[in-house]
């Protein structure tokens, strides 16, 4: 064997291997930001926070995207498989360090809360993460300037959400690395600049693809493993990205608000199709680009509940939309750039491209898409 075919037939096989290693991490074990939720009435801070308690117990931070792949794997399972009351048990040996890592001022002035209540829900499905809710509150002084709130960086990513100035402009801000809030004036949140949140929600967007979104990442690669031809592929991401923002518009707004128990298990069927597709079929077919159109439906779906969980800056709502969206689209890319360059540039212009890359890739990706078919229908 030739020492060019030998390296060939090595990279496609690593591209192989690759996508599925890609897949071993269970969706249903990402990590995902804490939301808190702040009020200020009576001279009183009060603080109620969802968080996966477990994981901040475990020591899992946010240099681990899956609780499966850290070190302290072993010590989370055990936790998430616990009743309430161990998982109490263990919250209050860990509470003087969680209350340690918290941030939490008014004025220049250091604040203690106190931990008023610990809600963590029954055990149920072990392979689900459990969000469990922490109430806090301290007392603020009368003359108490503007409220300042943020955690250690080690318990990830934070959602403050706080009343605004009116009820129709709220206070939301996403916080990474340990980052502290603005001052929250005690008389309501100002709410945060077009640039803050363009920001904040372009990040959203694209970590929503990479590295968090493994079956839209999937989705794409089988819309790139068609045909490197650029007509076809340009058709497929256009008829995608117009679905994904009409149904992402309308479900954040709560026109269209359809179960996750119905539109994730449709996601993974529509990985399963395109693949499917792809062996048996070597150009587009004139329906494929509406086809995709009606699978992005979905995935716009998918997008905006994350959105509902995070919450929308009102006063801002279509620049959050709008960004979140170009966030989403710039993570398509990417994955889209990877493809090309992973494969398309070497071997896309080969002979044997559509039966060494093509079908066996999609294969692959269509096997993980019905695997979770199964795992969000019958496991559920």
């Amino acid at each position: 064997m030739a020492l060019s075919s030998f390296f060939r037939m090595a990279r496609t096989r690593l591209f192989f291997i690759g996508l599925c290693l890609l897949a071993l991490p269970a969706r249903a074990h990402e990590m995902r930001p804490a939301i808190a939720d702040m009020t200020m009435t009576d001279g009183q801070v009060t603080l109620s926070i969802a968080l996966n308690l477990e994981a901040a117990l475990s020591g899992i931070g946010p240099e681990h995207e899956d609780t499966e792949d850290a070190p302290q794997a072993d010590m989370y399972e055990n936790l998430r498989a616990s009743g309430p009351e161990a998982v109490r048990a263990a919250f209050d040996a860990f509470e003087p360090e969680f209350l340690s890592r918290l941030t939490l001022k008014a004025g220049e002035t250091p604040v203690v809360p106190d931990v008023l209540a610990v809600d963590i829900p029954p055990v149920g499905d072990t392979d689900l993460a459990r969000e469990s809710v922490l109430t806090l509150s301290a007392p603020l002084a009368p003359t108490a300037g503007p409220v300042t709130f943020g955690w250690d960086a080690a318990l990830g990513a934070l959602i403050l959400r706080a009343p605004g100035e009116t009820e129709k402009a709220p206070y939301s801000v996403y916080l990474t690395e340990g980052k502290l809030s603005d001052p929250i004036p005690v008389t309501g949140a100002v709410a945060p600049t077009a640039a803050q949140v363009i920001g904040d929600y372009l990040v959203l967007g694209y970590t929503h693809i990479l590295p968090k979104g493994l079956d839209h990442i999937l989705f794409v690669v089988g819309l790139f493993l068609l045909s490197t031809r650029l007509r076809p592929l340009l058709w497929q991401v256009t008829s995608f990205t117009l679905a994904h923002t009409v149904t992402l518009a309308l479900g954040i707004t709560g026109v269209v608000s359809i179960s996750p128990a119905i539109v994730e298990p449709l996601i993974a069927a529509s990985i399963v199709y395109v693949c499917i597709e792809n062996i048996f079929s070597d150009k587009m077919a004139a329906w494929r680009p509406f086809v995709v159109f009606g699978f992005g439906l979905l995935h716009g779906l998918g997008f905006a509940g994350v959105l509902g969980e995070i919450g929308m800056p009102q006063g801002q709502f279509f620049v959050a939309l709008l960004s979140f969206n170009v966030g989403v689209e710039l993570g398509q890319l990417t994955v889209i750039a990877a493809c090309f360059l992973a494969v398309g540039l070497w071997f896309g212009h080969k002979d044997w491209y559509r039966s060494r890359i093509t079908i066996p890739a999609s294969l692959v990706i269509a096997c993980i898409g019905a695997y979770w078919f199964i795992e969000r229908t019958v496991l559920a």
